[in-house]
């Protein structure tokens, strides 16, 4: 069988290096036919290339990596994105799927596992880091269960939930991330997330909406 054809998509040129390294090892099942560090190069990339995969961040410098699986999906059905970040995370896992990815891998994947990964997909399979398949497990039973979390019925995520109490709580995006040992970065993306599903422009906006819904007694 000839080789995937394969775009990669990381803001970081030694991410970039390290990955076109590894896959040197593997010329039979992979070729590299493009590399990118902006969503608008991916898309320029991938338009001109059609490959088989695209292997993107889930954060691309400032830009979403989730808005370039959208487009991938909506203008090039036929390849297949898989997100290869550091961000330990079952809800950006959720996201990514839901936005039409169909892999979400750990960096540190080693080079054998990757590819095995790359070619499972282009099989038709969905493949999941194992560090994150018992959580995966685990919110699939609490989502077919009636114990729901609070914000639940407005479409917030368990994690996006537990955000939002500490908004109420009034700490800032840095106590937050302590509190849930996560980045800083990670609590952004979920703030956004709970402005855009309360449909509210700020902070005060969505712990007014928590409190009037009594979403945390």
């Amino acid at each position: 069988m000839a080789p995937l054809r394969l775009v990669v998509v990381d803001d970081h040129e030694m991410v970039l290096h390290g990955l076109m390294a590894m896959l040197e090892y593997f010329p039979q099942d992979v070729e590299l036919v493009g590399r990118a560090a902006s969503v608008a190069d991916a898309l320029a990339i991938i338009a001109s290339s059609e490959p088989d995969v695209v292997l993107s961040d889930v954060r691309i410098g400032r830009e979403s990596g989730l808005d370039l699986v959208a487009s991938v999906v909506r203008d090039h059905p036929a390849t297949k994105v898989v997100m290869l970040t550091v961000y330990e995370d079952e809800h950006f896992m959720f996201q990514a799927l839901r936005a039409g990815a169909v892999g979400y891998l750990l960096k540190r994947v080693d080079g054998h596992e990757l590819v095995r990964h790359l070619k499972d997909v282009a099989a038709g399979d969905v493949v999941i880091d194992p560090a994150l398949a018992g959580r995966v497990a685990m919110s699939a039973a609490q989502a077919g269960s009636t114990d729901y979390w609070p914000g639940a019925h407005v479409g917030l995520t368990q994690r996006e939930s537990q955000v939002l109490a500490l908004l109420v709580q009034d700490l800032s995006n840095k106590g937050i991330a302590a509190k849930l040992v996560v980045s800083e970065e990670t609590v952004k993306t979920h703030v956004r997330g709970i402005y855009r599903k309360l449909g509210v422009p700020d902070r005060a906006g969505a712990v007014a909406v928590a409190l009037r819904e009594g979403m945390f007694q």
